[in-house]
């Protein structure tokens, strides 16, 4: 099983020619309103991907909870733990180029009121996967970290948006997932300094943690236990890069859930992230198993060809 503790949003998205810059107005021709959160999109990640989830969050009284939790539900994802607050439902302003690139404003609304004593009416397994992520306050991040430590789960942190953490919820870690550019801020925060594949694989040795760091078009690396797994992008027409790391992440989590190894699972997550790739808006963009195993078996054929030509 997998619990995810995070954000639950709602995505208002606008499609522009190009990305504005500062204090300037660029027109669009319209918006879309779509499901969002980094929380919610890794939860619904990791259950098309296949693992059971559990949803632990927030979201207000107004008329976008509803649309907010809509994905999830229909997904099959355990919502009785998602609260009910004062607060407006977390809302992201997206502005998305003719390239597939975005610039994003988060505002937290019923996701600075998530709190991890909202975990203690769980009762999950010894090496449940625990997802957390940096939309919610971190405190409570801090103190989902210990509750899952407490009870011998996986804690995985996707830090972004990108800045540092603590040596304290480090040491809590199993893993943590970043892009590039994330993986260098967090190893600035921890006294790392470096390419971002060197800095990776310091803070893994010192940490003792997996730490699996997104590189775009290039695909993915993670360095655990001394060893260097990496995998190509699954070669796909962008077309909105929006949810990408987050299906990254939620696909990642359920592959681990199946005791697969990181050097599958990370080429499982990075096909998944590929494909995230290939439509408009951040959960509907979240493939399912089924393309999943087959984009991540064309990965593997590229990666172990001897192997492909022995099973065809």
């Amino acid at each position: 099983m997998i619990i995810v503790f995070g954000s639950i949003n709602i995505d208002l998205v606008a499609r522009v020619g190009r990305l504005p810059r500062a204090g300037e107005t660029v027109l669009g021709p319209g918006y879309d309103v779509i499901p969002g959160g980094k929380g919610a999109n890794q939860a619904l990640a990791a259950r098309r991907a296949g693992a059971d989830v559990v949803m632990v969050g927030a979201v207000g009284r107004d008329g976008f909870a509803a649309a907010a939790l809509a994905e999830l539900a229909a997904a099959g994802i355990d919502l009785s733990h998602v609260s009910r607050v004062d607060a407006p439902t977390g809302a992201a302003f997206i502005a998305v180029d003719a390239a597939g690139e975005n610039q994003i404003i988060v505002a937290s609304g019923a996701n600075a009121a998530v709190r991890a004593t909202a975990l203690d009416a769980l009762s999950p397994a010894p090496r449940d996967i625990l997802m957390l992520q940096w939309e919610v306050p971190e405190a409570e991040i801090l103190a989902a970290a210990r509750w899952g430590r407490a009870r011998d789960l996986r804690i995985m942190l996707n830090r972004a948006p990108a800045g540092p953490i603590s040596a304290e919820l480090a040491d809590l870690l199993d893993m943590v997932v970043v892009n590039e550019h994330e993986v260098l801020a967090l190893g600035a925060g921890l006294g790392v300094t470096g390419e971002p594949d060197a800095v990776a694989a310091v803070l893994s040795e010192r940490h003792g943690l997996a730490v699996a760091v997104t590189l775009g078009p290039a695909g993915a690396l993670c360095w655990a236990d001394g060893i260097r797994h990496e995998s190509p992008a699954y070669p796909v027409e962008v077309a909105d890069t929006t949810a990408a790391g987050d299906t990254f992440c939620g696909a990642l989590a359920a592959a681990l859930d199946r005791r697969r190894g990181y050097e599958t699972a990370v080429e499982f997550a990075a096909a998944a992230g590929s494909l995230a790739c290939t439509a408009f808006g951040a959960q509907p963009s979240i493939p399912h198993r089924s393309a999943i195993e087959a984009a991540a078996q064309v990965l593997a054929d590229q990666r172990n060809p001897d192997h492909r030509r022995l099973t065809e």
